[in-house]
């Protein structure tokens, strides 16, 4: 039989140390604040899209304005990445390698799998919320650190109808609308790499592209873009709303909105396209 002693002994020994403990403590806290954030940026997300929905007027003139920034903010970066990603990634680096095969004009092929499906719907939202979403979130941090929106709740105004509505509708539009640009030119710099650099010819080119894409490409790339668009405008209107701390935190509060935006299109990216792949088995063949 053990005795009392030797039974305490053994109890000390299966439970954790106290500085085991903390640790766990700690490490248990650290991962779910981010869990917690980002459910709350679900349910802000969900209670911005039921107020546009349950009463979809009187912020479309707000609407406007915001794309029209957008516009003004966006369009030549926005023009410039796509074109010189596409001459360099595609057109020199991948040229490269169908020249040494000897079939250039496959690039035509290729400007389907790289633009269209992928690295222009991927620019188009890197330079929306580098460049909008960034303004959206010191926007409303510093409406917050101000005691603006809080004098609007006092008031009876819903800051969420009145500010972050009209912001996050006008991301899904515009986000959207610019894809459509982002591809025009992601396919003109593959063009010019491949035809210009590496010597296809223009015709197999276009012969290439046309045999590769699908109305489902296009459909489907502006629909992701969109929701690349919905993505940015809840989580930067989020991370500037909640802002505190005053001109540091608004600060923090756009870097984090940038990550956050970020890591969130990467992830949605990668679900979107195994969905769309998989329910479209015939996109896989490169014909």
């Amino acid at each position: 039989m053990t005795s009392p002693a030797d039974t305490a002994e053994q109890q000390g020994e299966e439970q954790p140390s106290a500085p085991a403990r903390r640790r766990s403590g700690r490490l248990m806290r650290s991962a779910a604040v981010p869990v917690a954030e980002a459910g709350a940026m679900v349910m802000f997300g969900g209670r911005t899209l039921w107020s546009a929905v349950r009463h979809p007027i009187g912020y479309w003139g707000e609407v406007r304005d915001q794309i029209f920034l957008t516009l003004k903010l966006c369009w030549f970066p926005l023009i410039v990445s796509t074109t010189v990603f596409g001459l360099g990634a595609a057109g020199i680096q991948a040229g490269h390698l169908t020249t040494l095969l000897g079939v250039p004009e496959r690039l035509g092929g290729l400007a389907v799998l790289g633009s269209i499906r992928e690295f222009a719907p991927w620019i188009n939202a890197m330079v929306i919320a580098g460049v909008m979403g960034t303004a959206i979130t010191a926007d409303l941090g510093a409406r917050r650190v101000r005691d603006e929106i809080d004098a609007m709740e006092v008031l009876g105004v819903d800051p969420i109808r009145m500010l972050v509505v009209p912001r996050v509708v006008a991301m899904t539009i515009v986000t959207g609308l610019f894809n459509l640009v982002s591809l025009v030119f992601g396919v003109v710099g593959i063009f010019i790499g491949a035809v210009t650099i590496r010597g296809a010819s223009a015709a197999g080119f276009y012969s290439q592209f046309f045999a590769n894409a699908t109305t489902t490409d296009v459909w489907a790339s502006v629909v992701k873009t969109s929701l690349f668009g919905l993505i940015i405008g809840v989580v930067c209107c989020y991370k500037g709303y909640a802002a505190g701390g005053g001109p540091i935190g608004v600060g923090r509060a756009v870097n984090q909105a940038v990550v956050i935006a970020f890591a969130a299109i990467w992830i949605f990216n990668a679900v979107f396209t195994t969905i769309l792949l998989g329910l479209n088995p015939d996109m896989m063949v490169f014909k």
